[in-house]
């Protein structure tokens, strides 16, 4: 027990040097629920990673030309460059590059900047150019402060402005404990009953979901995540959360939800979609990314590798995401981790 609380005291100390310096900050006011992260988590998060049978698990994928592809981000080709002799010098250096027009944060495993989603007062047809006067983001935010012209970086919530999220992650197996091991389909919600129930059947009953928390809920639509993409199904439909749901998580004050899904949201051909789809508010095509980026603070995490986490029945863990610092960007590529005992 000595030796434990030693180590436990020793990580919860350097969690607080290393980071406490970013909780306040010029960004204060571009910050939704990251504001929460602080000594209470990251002392929940040194609980769990303290644990002499603690595990790390790898919640990204490979970033390849050949993985399931974003097709709202442009092409992805990295291409790797010959070997670079170094003059007057024994050294060669080596280095790549991608394609033009390619947004790479917005491919493979990733996270959203709170200035990835707007909305305005007036719903845009597809027709002609979109008033965009009235547009709104974050923390009312206009359209003229986040991005004051066409071609600009964010000025305001740009992914730069994410702290480094050092938390605990609880894991919702829905595909477990609600469909019987089998994917959820295209179209198909998570439900508020879903998660609770899930919650009852774990260990985490008594813990439930605590302000500060990153949720990770497993649908096994990842089955369809294919390197390389052969098939090309991963991206052309998905289940997600419903609204009620995102509203739920949202009064829990979660920091992030991601999903083994590329978009959070829900995606179907018409008459595929659960009942739950007549939650969302009229007007807006993507209700979990509405609520959570531009009214709760929530973070969106997409393309998360959660079959480890799945196969250990890890419910509670130390999760480590940290964003690249780009500034201006709307959305950052990640290597999320984290570390929990097997069940």
């Amino acid at each position: 027990m000595g030796i434990y609380m030693s180590k436990y005291i020793k990580i919860s100390f350097f969690f607080y040097i290393i980071f406490s310096l970013n909780l306040y900050s010029e960004y204060e006011d571009q910050r939704g629920m990251t504001k929460l992260l602080g000594n209470e988590t990251y002392l929940r998060c040194a609980k769990e990673m303290s644990k002499s049978d603690a595990k790390v698990y790898e919640l990204s994928y490979n970033r390849t030309s050949s993985m399931p592809l974003s097709p709202f981000a442009g092409e992805y080709k990295p291409k790797f460059l010959p070997e670079i002799p170094w003059a007057g010098s024994r050294q060669v250096f080596t280095m790549d590059v991608l394609n033009e027009n390619v947004n790479d944060g917005n491919q493979g495993t990733q996270m959203d900047a709170l200035g990835h989603f707007g909305h305005t007062e007036e719903v845009w047809e597809g027709e002609g150019e979109a008033d965009l006067s009235t547009l709104k983001y974050f923390n009312n935010f206009s359209g003229k402060e986040v991005k004051p012209t066409p071609e600009s970086p964010l000025k305001k919530l740009g992914i730069e402005t994410v702290p480094p999220i050092v938390t605990t992650a609880v894991f919702l197996d829905v595909r477990k404990h609600i469909f019987n091991g089998k994917a959820m389909k295209a179209g198909e919600y998570v439900t508020i009953k879903h998660i609770e129930r899930t919650l009852k059947k774990t260990n985490l009953k008594d813990r439930g979901i605590l302000p500060g928390d990153v949720v990770l809920i497993n649908t096994g639509w990842s089955d369809n995540y294919q390197d390389p993409d052969i098939l090309k199904i991963y991206y052309q439909k998905a289940p997600g959360v419903s609204y009620n749901l995102v509203k739920y998580l949202s009064e829990k004050k979660v920091v992030g939800v991601g999903l083994d899904t590329w978009g959070v949201d829900t995606f179907a051909d018409e008459g595929e979609y659960g009942p739950e789809r007549a939650q969302n508010p009229p007007g807006i095509a993507n209700p979990a990314h509405h609520y959570f980026l531009t009214e709760s603070g929530v973070h969106t995490l997409e393309n998360f590798n959660l079959k480890g986490l799945a196969k250990d029945n890890v419910n509670l863990s130390c999760v480590m995401i940290l964003p690249l610092k780009t500034e201006g960007s709307a959305a950052s590529p990640i290597r999320p981790v984290a570390i929990g005992v097997p069940n």
